[in-house]
Order: C-alpha cells, then structure tokens, then sequence
C-alpha cells in the first residue's frame, strides 16, 4: 500500500506541504509568529492598497478568521487600518511590522534556501514552476 501512495503526486504534495508548514511553523513558533501572520504580514507590505477581503481571499484565508487575525496584528503594533476611500479600510504596515517583516524575510530566506538544497539540483530550476502550474 505504502508504494501506491508514493507514487500518487497529490499524496506526495500534500505531504510534502504538511512537512514544510510545519518545520517553518516551529521555526516562525520560536520567534512569536504563526505561519498566517507572517503570510499577512509579507503581503501587505510595500502595499498600501489591500482591504482585509483582498488579504483572505488571497491567502484563502476565511472572513470569519480574518478579523481575529487581523485584530492579533493590530494589537501587536505590526499593522493599522487606513482609510482607502469613503467605505473602504486599507492594511498597512505600522514601522515596528516594517521591522518585523525585515526578520520575518530574513529567516524564511534561509529556510527557503536549505529547503531547495534538498531538492536534487537538476530539479530546481523546475520547482517553483511545477508547483504553480498546479494551484494557479
């Protein structure tokens, strides 16, 4: 049975996926950060266009979750709400998130880096092509 599964590519992605959430959830974990708020976090920065729907819907993310979320960075000093126009709230970066996000950048760098050095060098290049022609 375990051969069969190993040759089923959305069982290999899927636990491919749960495998690096999770290392990176401890790594993000040891600095205060949950995955979804480092995500908010990298998104909204250098932007300062973003409403909260836009936020979810790009992180797929759910409504129901967003204003929790949101209401965790706001009382973190990270982000604030800005008036986008006359109905609209935009999320932006506060400068103690901009700092954040700095780190934040930082540390998935590497990550991302030793993560690749798994990959086979032949593949690399392939990767991040082959990942997204699934999902977009």
């Amino acid at each position: 049975m375990t051969d069969l599964l190993g040759r089923l590519p959305g069982y290999a992605l899927r636990r491919a996926a749960n495998a690096v959430m999770g290392e990176l959830g401890d790594i993000l974990g040891d600095r205060g950060f949950q995955i979804t708020e480092a995500a908010v976090l990298l998104l909204v920065q250098d932007r300062s266009d973003l409403t909260s729907s836009q936020i979810g819907k790009t992180l797929d993310i759910q409504r129901a979750n967003m204003v929790p979320l949101l209401n965790r960075l706001e009382a973190a000093g990270w982000i604030r709400r800005k008036p986008l126009d006359g109905k609209s709230l935009a999320i932006v970066l506060t400068a103690e998130g901009a700092a954040k996000v700095t780190e934040l950048a930082s540390v998935i760098e590497v990550y991302e880096q030793g993560l690749l050095q798994r990959v086979p060098e032949e593949h690399r290049d392939h990767l991040l092509p082959a990942l997204n022609a699934i999902w977009r």
